[in-house]
């Protein structure tokens, strides 16, 4: 499928906070890419692709390329990405510039996300695969959404649920 007809509005960025797995980030990365995001932000301790400059040891940071790329396929190339290890500034940064951070969280008053008209810039924010997003971060953001489960279990993949909410966030806001 191409992208030659689709309306890139909303502006879109990614932020993938305190995450474990490369095979994760790999894969956010590719899910990124399908969707038109404008950049994701790998912070706090998510690993990242080969960076110049890279500041890690050449040998860990070439296993973690490795392994970002087996899931990513190519996209850590096509994909406008960026380290960051402290996410507060970053929020109040895309804040600052009109964005709406938006977390994917269940939560107390929590959105469900079939019902949320994503605005004109929105940064979705995900966290941790186990424990989720800290409360503390829970608190900076404007909006906390959340996925129906309708089944047994009570959550999704990280990759999953982001990519559930991209597709909502590109197509249902159009």
């Amino acid at each position: 499928m191409s992208g030659a007809n689709i309306d890139l509005r909303p502006e879109i960025v990614l932020i993938a906070h305190d995450m474990r797995s490369c095979h994760n980030v790999g894969s956010l990365l590719r899910t990124a890419d399908a969707l038109g995001v404008a950049k994701v932000f790998l912070t706090g301790y998510t690993p990242y692709p080969l960076a110049p400059n890279d500041p890690r040891m050449p040998h860990i940071a070439a296993k973690i390329a490795k392994q970002i790329h087996k899931t990513a396929l190519g996209a850590e190339e096509s994909v406008d990405w960026e380290q960051r290890d402290d996410i507060l500034p970053l929020l109040a940064t895309l804040q600052a510039k009109g964005f709406t951070v938006v977390a994917l969280e269940q939560a107390e008053n929590s959105v469900a996300l079939h019902a949320f008209t994503a605005p004109a810039k929105v940064a979705l924010l995900l966290g941790r695969e186990v424990e989720g997003i800290d409360p503390i971060l829970l608190k900076k953001c404007d909006v906390t959404l959340e996925i129906p489960m309708l089944g047994q279990k009570e959550s999704l993949n990280v990759v999953q649920a982001a990519a559930m909410a991209l597709f909502q966030f590109r197509f249902a806001s159009s």
